[in-house]
């Protein structure tokens, strides 16, 4: 039975050991799988990045979190270099593995353009609608 399956089945309060988990974790050709941020306490979404195994085990260890940056091909510690740092509050895997919820507090704009999220582009009938600006 695979681990996935497992998890599946178990009750409230069953744990498996966390290097099990990564091992089971399906990467990518890349290595990565999809991370979603979210505000710990209002629930908002705040962006979509990539995470790789040593990102997540270094967010795990450091509750900073950290992701794999495609476009530099080397870890991307969020707030690095603008301060809007994310402090991991907890870190959920989806049913079969291949996602991650970040809940985060989110210490600035989450977005690279100064917007609270990055999903300021509503898709409202016909047309695209930018419904934020930066802060």
């Amino acid at each position: 039975m695979s681990l996935w399956l497992e998890l599946e089945q178990a009750g409230i309060g069953d744990s498996r050991p966390l290097a099990a988990v990564l091992d089971a974790i399906p990467w990518n050709a890349d290595g990565l799988i999809a991370a979603i941020a979210q505000q710990y306490d209002t629930g908002d979404v705040l962006m979509l990045a990539w995470i790789s195994r040593p990102a997540l085990e270094e967010t795990l260890a450091t509750r900073q979190v950290c992701y794999w940056s495609r476009s530099r091909q080397q870890l991307w510690r969020k707030g690095e270099s603008s301060g809007n740092h994310q402090r991991l509050i907890e870190a959920r895997l989806d049913c079969d593995g291949d996602a991650l919820l970040l809940k985060v507090e989110q210490l600035g704009p989450a977005c690279h353009t100064g917007r609270p999220n990055c999903f300021y582009n509503a898709i409202r009938d016909e047309r695209v609608c930018v419904i934020s600006v930066a802060q």
